[in-house]
């Protein structure tokens, strides 16, 4: 007789995690791909501006050089913050020296802190520029990148001391940018020009930022990393590949945004003034060899300033790790749409935002995420619970029609039809439902999606530890049988990656399934007992605090499937489960004579 509870368990699992990851594959990542085809080919007026000025291409130094040789080659002006380190070329004033100082390459203190920004030239070049172009009839002397500004003598770029460094190009206009920057990652900067010739002036303010080489990516789907903005009220992600051997760069049209480079946990983006009008550009050009992509934007109006007058022109520039707070702060500051969007929250944000603020919340009361973790596991558990119980009611209610079930199967051995109608009317009599066991596991689901995606993304569970071994909850379990936890030197293939936690994870959700007797049918039955193994190797390679939480919500189903049985007076044999699951342990019949 086909045990309907095991069934209905294997396929809600599978279907679930099917349904999950299938409709990411096969709709959301379409879908995606056609707004950015759309975004491509449908701007017919994003070259329309009031000129035809262009934002500066690709940088001056394109050769590679290292960056101890660049940031000596040219003279600097300090950066020093709580959270940043680094310089200001002068030459230019391109900011391409930053180090965030609260972020290390591993979990190592002593470990080198995480370079954001280098100069360009060096492996992996990533700059940020700011400045101004002529437009149309303008033949006025500007500053560009091979311009030497001056800055005040050991002046130094901090909170709360901003520098303004000046550049006189001999014609009769001064050029000021003054240079701000706030206790996090925010850059502004407000451009000044004196004009002290007889005629007026016309400039266009622009930005850019540039990376040189193809960065090195996670490639993880679950979320975004390459060319990033919203511009128009909507989000354009551009992959690296996107723009490789295309021609003609994206072009996006729009009134205020911001737009840049994203990383996993960190971004590089621009910050135009959100009044004004602003043409915005994707691309990639090869230099010497050298992939270079570059976002910028170009002011649709511009600048007129008269003999006599001063013009002033104000942005931001955000460099930095991606701190959800900091990164809510920022966009209610400067008044920036969409600027949380630069976290990448997933189609499934409904989940996953709730989940992050729970386990950040949590997590500033015990101060462990893993702790966190587990006090979110329980929250959900019980907020599930009316729904569990009655799922689990029913399942009791079915395993005590497994007689009449029985019986139905003798009556009608070779009627399957007969034996289905059967079971329906005692379904309807006994007031149960097949499909009622589904119901935790579906629930299940969307909530380990969520987890998977926050811890994965969010830079606040990066290097968080849990004990013991764990000493980042967004990394895989460190430890791993195959070498028999350290003891063997030896680097196995991935697939044999299998540490303590994966194993635990692997131990309770066999035990859970003990919960029900072992189907009869033999394909039912090594599925019941494949499984388990199945997503221990599954998971041994998720981060460790994924697999903390599978565990953890394991065990406490097993207390809670445990308990409801037992109170609908279901007899529940585990041990006997247990020995009837293992071909060795099962009792052989009576030899009759």
């Amino acid at each position: 007789m086909i045990d309907h509870n095991n069934k209905n368990f294997i396929l809600a699992i599978v279907l679930s995690m099917a349904i999950i990851f299938g409709w990411q594959y096969f709709y959301a990542i379409p879908i995606a791909e056609q707004a950015r085809q759309e975004t491509t080919t449908a701007q017919p007026n994003a070259t329309t501006t009031t000129t035809t000025a262009q934002v500066p291409g690709s940088a001056t130094a394109v050769t590679p050089v290292t960056r101890d040789q660049a940031l000596a080659g040219s003279p600097r002006l300090k950066i020093e913050t709580p959270e940043l380190q680094g310089s200001i070329n002068l030459t230019g004033a391109q900011l391409d020296d930053l180090h965030l100082s609260q972020y290390h390459e591993t979990i190592d203190p002593k470990s080198p802190t995480i370079v954001l920004l280098s100069p360009a030239g060096t492996p992996n070049a990533f700059f940020a520029e700011q400045g101004f172009v002529g437009a149309t009839g303008t033949v006025a002397k500007l500053p560009d990148s091979k311009t030497l500004w001056q800055a005040p003598a050991d002046a130094v770029l901090g909170v709360g001391k901003p520098v303004t460094l000046t550049w006189d190009n001999g014609e009769g206009l001064v050029f000021t940018r003054q240079i701000s920057i706030d206790d996090h990652f925010v850059f502004s900067v407000t451009q000044g020009v004196q004009n002290n010739s007889a005629a007026p002036v016309a400039l266009i303010p622009y930005a850019r930022v540039q990376r040189q080489d193809t960065p090195v990516i996670a490639g993880w789907w679950v979320f975004f990393e390459g060319m990033l903005g919203v511009l128009g009220d909507k989000l354009q992600e551009i992959h690296y590949s996107d723009v490789l051997g295309v021609q003609e760069p994206t072009r996006v049209d729009s009134q205020g945004g911001w737009l840049g480079f994203t990383d996993k946990y960190w971004a590089a983006v621009m910050i135009p003034d959100q009044t004004r009008a602003i043409a915005t550009t994707f691309q990639h050009q090869l230099q010497n060899g050298r992939d270079v992509y570059q976002t910028d934007y170009l002011a649709k109006d511009a600048i007129i300033i008269q003999p006599g007058s001063n013009g002033l022109y104000q942005d931001q520039l955000f460099a930095g790790a991606k701190v959800v707070e900091t990164i809510q702060a920022i966009g209610e500051k400067y008044k920036i749409a969409k600027f949380d969007l630069m976290i990448d929250w997933g189609w499934f944000e409904f989940i996953t935002k709730p989940m992050f603020y729970l386990l950040d919340f949590l997590n500033s009361i015990v101060g462990n995420f893993g702790i966190a973790i587990l006090i979110a596991t329980v929250l959900v558990k019980l907020a599930v619970f009316p729904l569990a119980n009655k799922s689990y009611a029913s399942m009791s209610k079915m395993k005590k029609l497994q007689p009449e079930m029985a019986k139905l199967k003798e009556l009608y051995p070779d009627d399957r039809m007969k034996q289905q109608q059967g079971m329906m009317e005692l379904y309807k009599k006994e007031k149960v439902s097949p499909i009622s066991g589904c119901l935790p596991v579906v629930v299940q689901i969307p909530v380990f999606f969520s987890l998977y995606k926050v811890i994965l993304t969010s830079i606040e569970l990066r290097h968080a530890p849990f004990f013991g071994w764990i000493h980042d909850l967004s990394a895989a379990d460190p430890t791993n049988l195959f070498t028999l936890f350290g003891l063997i030197p030896w680097s196995p293939p991935h697939i044999l990656i299998l540490g303590i936690w994966p194993i635990l994870m692997g131990v309770t959700m066999w035990v859970q399934m003990r919960l029900n007797p072992t189907p009869p049918d033999p394909v039912q039955a090594s599925l019941f007992n494949w499984m388990p193994i199945i997503f221990t190797f599954m998971l041994g390679s998720f981060p460790a605090g994924l697999v903390i939480y599978w565990a953890w919500s394991n065990f406490l189903s097993i207390l809670q499937q445990s308990y409801i049985m037992k109170r609908h007076g279901v007899e529940l044999d585990l041990l006997g489960n247990i020995r009837d699951s293992l071909p060795f342990l099962k009792k052989k019949p009576a030899a009759t004579t």
